[in-house]
């Protein structure tokens, strides 16, 4: 089905580097949940969460009105929304995205 990757595969003509091996995946799991303990959403963020291109529309007009996001952004936002749809800004976050990536639920 795939031949070109068959022949690279079986070739060996690419390799990729690996430069670490983590042997203690508390330590794997510990730095993602410092990653988003820290962690600030942006828009786009926010935006992914919507079902709709209503609700990124009131995500938008929201955090212009509250000075979070310039008026040029927020046009920029608008015209990708209108253009490009609502999954351009990503893949839908699903309910419990950020505790999944964390390791807590």
């Amino acid at each position: 089905m795939f031949p070109n990757l068959y022949k690279e595969i079986e070739g060996g003509d690419i390799k990729v580097p690996i430069g670490a091996v983590r042997t203690d995946p508390q330590a794997s799991e510990k730095t993602m949940q410092d990653k988003l303990r820290s962690f600030v959403p942006t828009v786009s963020d926010f935006i992914r969460r919507c079902e709709t291109k209503e609700q990124a529309e009131e995500i938008v007009a929201f955090l212009e009105k509250q000075c979070e996001i310039s008026k040029e952004y927020a046009t920029k936002l608008r015209n990708q929304l209108k253009r490009k749809g609502l999954r351009s800004f990503g893949p839908k976050k699903e309910e419990n995205y950020y505790f999944k990536k964390g390791g807590i639920s």
